[in-house]
């Protein structure tokens, strides 16, 4: 024990504890690769077990060292090519790692899992630790006469083995779990197994390449991907900034055939269409759910002028006839105006009042259930369901009625209109890529059946097809004014058909042939 007093043992040491690390990253490695194979709950066990059967093998080759060492002695000649123990191992060693890494990489490349199912996964925790313990073997080699060149001692080849495998007992399970949550990475360590392998094999023919070429390109790869790992984290945060529903929103829609305009890509003319995941339908659905938050209350709401309401200042005849020509069940009992509301009366009620009293009786109202026209979409699902199918009235911020809400026209925005009796159908075919459309019809809708983008703009306050169309043309158009839209390599051309008033009341939508699209202007 007289080396523990000796300066130059323990810079020995220390140095040997360096090499012994170096040499065994790519042990790491393999490692890494290898125990991803296994459920989550072996893993740690099999990459521990394995180590410390790497230990003790490198152990028991350091205490025969007199064989070790004799591994360098030619065996056999093939022509001017001389085998030694030593060679065939690297030889042997080597194969393996082009075999095992070039299945590994065909694997990931393919993109395969390796299930196994519950009676495989004791049988499959020994054939991972046996692959561990083989490859130690071989990458040990390297690293057992590296200590029996550098050191005189025993202990301290022992001790510089034992250190460096617990060193690596630690750092293995960082690095395990780094490379197996980096795609790019596990591709990158398997070719670095590769290149290793070649070596190997060149080695043990007697074709040695320079350990700091290997490991000046690895370094070089390992950079590169640094600067792609940083990379990939800056554009998740990025990405991370937008909300979650927004991203979530954005991705469900790219699967419903849409994509955000700004990212539109104009596609090539024989680029073919999109496949769709949704039916027309299911599309339909989805979208009308995904963007159900970021509406307005106007776009959903029924609007004050088509509002059926009673006025208790008309004559008796006259509130029956209107409760019976309207289908609905609930309405704003008002005195004289819209804006003077009394109460909400159900239907059967009021009629049953007027046959027996020949007055509505007010005490059987139910009182208005009001919120402001600000109010959100998701807020106002939850006072509708407060008000158990009541209709809920919407005002400005001048108190003047704006429009009423029901369940109905929720469920509308969801999955499109529900026409009453008393009502037709806001847009209707009117031959191939023709269609007629109220001037109230919603634009969400309307993008939907248009299978197109650019109606809509949450910046503007607009929510009908009347309101883009004044937007467009900056003034309340006459009979016969037409303007379009071009998107995606398409032309739409809404021409205003009739007037009610300053209301526009019939608009005809075309889609104009591709030789159309450059012969008409954009505002006619």
């Amino acid at each position: 024990m007289e080396w523990i007093i000796d300066p130059s043992a323990w810079v020995g040491l220390l140095t040997l504890v360096i090499l012994e690390i170096v040499l065994g990253i790519d042990n790491l490695i393999f490692i890494a690769i290898l125990v991803d194979k296994l459920p989550p709950a072996l893993r740690d066990r099999a990459r521990v077990t394995g180590l410390l059967l790497a230990l003790l093998m490198r152990l028991l080759l350091l205490s025969v060292m007199s064989w070790l060492v004799k591994l360098t002695q030619p065996l056999f000649w093939l022509g001017p090519l001389s085998f030694s123990g030593r060679d065939i191992i690297l030889i042997v060693g080597g194969f393996f790692l082009l075999l095992k890494g070039t299945l590994e990489l065909h694997e990931r490349v393919e993109g395969r899992s390796a299930g196994t199912s519950n009676t495989q996964l004791h049988a499959g925790f020994w054939v991972i630790v046996t692959q561990i313990v083989i490859l130690d073997a071989v990458f040990s080699l390297d690293a057992v006469i590296t200590a029996v060149g550098m050191v005189d001692h025993l202990a301290i080849m022992m001790i510089a083995v034992c250190i460096a495998i617990g060193l690596m007992l630690v750092a293995s399970k960082p690095l395990t779990r780094f490379v197996n949550a980096h795609p790019t990475v596990v591709i990158l360590c398997l070719g670095f197994l590769l290149v290793i392998g070649f070596s190997l094999v060149a080695e043990g023919f007697g074709f040695p390449i320079p350990k700091g070429y290997l490991y000046a390109a690895i370094t070089f790869s390992v950079l590169i991907e640094i600067l792609n790992q940083l990379a990939r984290r800056n554009l998740r945060k990025l990405i991370e900034r937008r909300p979650l529903r927004e991203r979530t929103a954005e991705g469900v829609l790219r699967m419903l055939g849409k994509r955000p305009v700004a990212d539109t890509p104009v596609p090539a003319a024989s680029e073919p269409p999109p496949v769709q995941v949704f039916e027309d339908e299911e599309r339909y659905m989805v979208s009308g759910v995904l963007t159900l938050a970021d509406r307005s209350i106007h776009s959903i709401m029924t609007p004050r002028t088509d509002v059926s309401w009673v006025d208790l200042d008309d004559a008796a005849e006259d509130q029956r006839a209107q409760i019976i020509k309207s289908p609905h069940s609930f309405f704003p009992v008002c005195r004289g105006s819209l804006d003077e509301v009394i109460g909400i009366g159900r239907a059967k009620e009021m009629i049953a009042d007027l046959i027996s009293n020949g007055a509505i009786r007010l005490n059987r109202l139910r009182d208005p259930i009001v919120v402001h026209e600000s109010i959100g979409v998701l807020k106002l699902m939850d006072t509708l369901k407060r008000s158990r199918g009541q209709l809920v009235l919407v005002t400005d911020e001048f108190g003047a009625i704006e429009g009423v809400v029901t369940p109905i026209d929720v469920f509308e925005a969801i999955a499109g209109e529900f026409p009453d009796e008393d009502e037709t159908p806001d847009i209707v075919t009117d031959g191939e890529n023709r269609w007629r459309a109220d001037g109230a019809a919603d634009l969400h809708h309307l993008e939907l059946l248009l299978d197109t983008d650019g109606l809509v703009d949450d910046d503007e306050e607009y929510s009908t097809l009347a309101g883009y169309l004044l937007e467009r043309f900056d003034h309340l158009p006459r009979a016969g004014e037409s303007c379009q839209l071009k998107q995606n390599r398409r032309t739409f051309r809404f021409t205003v058909l009739r007037l009610d008033g300053r209301r526009i009341a019939s608009v005809l939508i075309e889609r104009l042939p591709a030789q159309d699209t450059d012969m008409e202007s954009d505002t006619e």
